[in-house]
């Protein structure tokens, strides 16, 4: 299952929706990747990495995903995050094509519901 590429999510916590651009990358055989937050959002409530670049202020942050699994369809990894909390994250999803759902744990807090879509990017237009 291929799981490369730029992912929209929503993560329902218990002190607000907090939307994110998941990158996902294989390197030499290893999947690596990056999380990116803001307090930007689209109209459609999803951030998008263009909305994430103009988030004023630095009022996001950009952060490296650590211990990525794939195992079967389930993603695992872990993340450390300082907005809005300093937290360490461990993140569990089923992907399922185009969508992935699960949950996201902070320690003792109470988990929280992650949602995310693939981005949509068009196909490389040939020209005459």
């Amino acid at each position: 299952m291929s799981v490369e590429g730029n992912w929209d999510l929503s993560i329902s916590t218990p002190v607000g929706r907090i939307e994110a651009v998941l990158e996902l990358r294989r390197e030499n055989g290893r999947i690596t990747g990056t999380a990116a937050t803001a307090g930007l959002s689209t109209a459609t409530g999803v951030s998008t990495a263009a909305g994430i670049a103009a988030a004023a202020g630095g009022t996001g942050e950009k952060v490296p995903l650590t211990g990525i699994v794939l195992d079967g369809d389930l993603l695992t990894w872990h993340q450390a995050i300082t907005k809005p909390l300093r937290l360490n994250l461990v993140f569990a999803v089923t992907v399922d094509g185009e969508t992935l759902t699960g949950t996201s744990h902070a320690g003792r807090l109470p988990a929280s519901r992650v949602i995310g879509r693939r981005q949509y990017v068009p196909a490389a237009v040939e020209r005459s």
